[in-house]
């Protein structure tokens, strides 16, 4: 079955920056289009990047500029590059395919970003 193993946490200071790995397996992964998701306390699972089997990626507005994500086909591994880290990032991360993610989701990493 797909297994997603999310690792790269932490916690950083504002203005930061850390980078996310998520190993895959089961999957035929080259032809997967994956994106990494956030949840904060309180809030809803959100996308925060995607990226195409192709390696075409699209970001939500309020990391733009700040993340970026990649991948590795090699590896099985996509990657989220996060800068200027902002206390409004902390969250849990979790990468999973995009638009439409497998039902069972990893562990998530957790991300805080704290003075």
């Amino acid at each position: 079955q797909v297994q997603l193993a999310e690792s790269g946490g932490g916690l950083v200071q504002p203005g930061g920056s850390l980078r996310l790995s998520c190993a895959t397996s089961g999957m035929i992964f080259r032809f997967a289009a994956m994106a990494w998701y956030r949840q904060a306390p309180g809030k809803q699972r959100e996308l925060v990047a995607g990226i195409t089997s192709g390696g075409g990626t699209t970001l939500a507005d309020s990391v733009k500029g700040r993340f970026t994500i990649s991948r590795d086909n090699a590896k099985n591994t996509v990657y989220l590059q996060m800068n200027s880290l902002k206390p409004e990032d902390t969250a849990v991360y979790y990468c999973n395919t995009y638009p439409n993610p497998y039902p069972t989701w990893g562990q998530g990493t957790q991300v805080t970003v704290s003075s």
